[in-house]
């Protein structure tokens, strides 16, 4: 039986609701260069090991990470994940892609995710976590969301440090939510003063730290600031790692904290899944989007865990509830308790130390380059360069040679020509001391 779920007429009414002249209209922003109109290039009939080899050869034509020197970073990090991370979290009793929540038959499951609610509260310095969220991005929109749920205000004023993906998705929220951005211009000189932006009508600061660009900052100036005139202060932390070497947001007066967390458990995989980090503090649990597990005992006094908080549509009208993009890959979730519940404290530090060391080695060598100039002063496993010519041709030319260098600003801000020359390079405990050696040659080849 042919599985038919929708007629012509059926697609015409839709489209006549929605008012889209047309079903191509529906991906009008996906760029034309993009979209592939023809089928892909192979036989239409092959055996399952010609098509296998095909594929292979094609994939082939990739750089992979783990195989050239690798200094790409600006929000996604490649880190070592020991194999014990994979062997525990496909066992049985915990692989699945999505979230089993009934107490009755996953107390396995709402014990990790309040041993990772624990892990993270700890981690940003803060009082009570979520059981995670989609990802780090949407984190950010979620926390502007209630930002304003809080204050009763409708105006978020983001940093100019802050990922511009992260900012991206705020800009589409707020283009269809009932709040504002006023979003300051990229800061790649880590300079910009978003305390004189504020006044009685702002819900919240949003500011990255480490920035997008690698700075470091105290923000401890900025979040009495905010509070002074009523707002809260949202911190976005992109490297999770940088959470084990630096002040903990909390500390220094934050009063959201959303980051990414696929440093810890997850490799990079095209992008995702990945799982977003959000805590706050105990006064604004109940404003706090996505679920909430608790301990607790149960008729007979054992120890046992449950959903305590999950203001969400599926529980709630949805219009009362917190989120609606909450939805985390579970298992990206346990992939990071896992990891972190092996490094244990001391072995997180230790790892966060051995980044900032790495990457201040690689500083001090890329300073005997002619025409490398290192923006940042202050750093964590990231830096921003400015080279004596477009990064993006000296990042293709570098690729050229089996080194892939790091991310070109204007890849992030392709309409800021002013930062065609900057590459952000980040340095992790995967690099060595050979790839930073290939690093440096190659660009002394590069930008003679």
């Amino acid at each position: 039986m042919r599985y038919l779920p929708l007629t012509e007429a059926d697609r015409r009414a839709m489209l006549a609701t929605i008012g889209a002249p047309s079903v191509d209209a529906l991906f009008k922003d996906v760029p034309a260069a993009a979209v592939r109109r023809a089928p892909v290039d192979l036989p239409h009939h092959a055996g399952e090991l010609s098509v296998e080899r095909q594929l292979k050869a094609m994939a082939g034509k990739n750089l992979v990470a783990g195989e050239v020197p690798f200094f790409v970073g600006a929000g996604a990090y490649r880190h070592h994940v020991p194999a014990s991370v994979d062997y525990i979290i496909q066992r049985g009793e915990f692989l699945t892609a999505y979230t089993p929540y009934q107490p009755e038959i996953a107390q396995g499951t709402l014990q990790y995710l309040f041993e990772f609610q624990t892990q993270v509260a700890m981690l940003t310095g803060m009082e009570v976590a979520n059981a995670s969220m989609y990802d780090g991005s949407t984190a950010c929109v979620e926390a502007v969301v209630m930002a304003t749920r809080v204050t009763k205000r409708k105006k978020a004023i983001l940093s100019g440090g802050l990922h511009p993906h992260y900012a991206e998705i705020a800009a589409t929220h707020a283009a269809y939510g009932d709040f504002t951005l006023d979003s300051a211009a990229a800061d790649p000189e880590g300079l910009e003063d978003l305390a004189s932006r504020i006044d009685d009508q702002t819900a919240c600061v949003v500011v990255q730290n480490p920035s997008v660009f690698g700075h470091i900052r105290d923000l401890t100036p900025l979040a009495n600031a905010a509070h002074a005139k009523g707002a809260l202060l949202v911190v976005v932390v992109t490297e999770a790692v940088s959470l084990g070497a630096l002040m903990p947001p909390g500390a220094m007066g934050a009063d959201i904290v959303v980051a990414e967390g696929q440093s810890i458990g997850s490799g990079l995989n095209f992008g995702g899944p990945y799982v977003g980090l959000f805590a706050t503090r105990e006064k604004y649990m109940r404003q706090m989007p996505g679920r909430l597990c608790g301990e607790t005992v149960d008729a007979d006094g054992k120890r046992g865990w449950v959903l305590t908080l999950s203001t969400r549509e599926q529980h709630i009208r949805r219009e009362k509830a917190t989120s609606n993009i909450c939805t985390n890959a579970g298992l990206c979730a346990l992939a990071f308790t896992v990891h972190l519940s092996l490094l244990g404290e001391t072995g997180f530090t230790q790892l966060a130390a051995l980044n900032h060391a790495k990457t201040s080695q690689l500083v001090e060598k890329l300073k005997a380059v002619p025409g490398v100039r290192v923006l940042n002063e202050a750093f964590f496993n990231e830096v921003t360069l400015v080279l004596p010519k477009d990064a993006s041709a000296v990042v293709e030319a570098l690729a050229q040679k089996r080194i892939l260098a790091g991310v070109p600003a204007a890849r992030l801000w392709p309409d800021h020509s002013d930062l065609k020359n900057h590459l952000l390079v980040a340095v992790t405990e995967t690099v060595t001391d050979e790839d930073m050696d290939a690093l440096v040659a190659g660009l002394k080849e590069v930008l003679a």
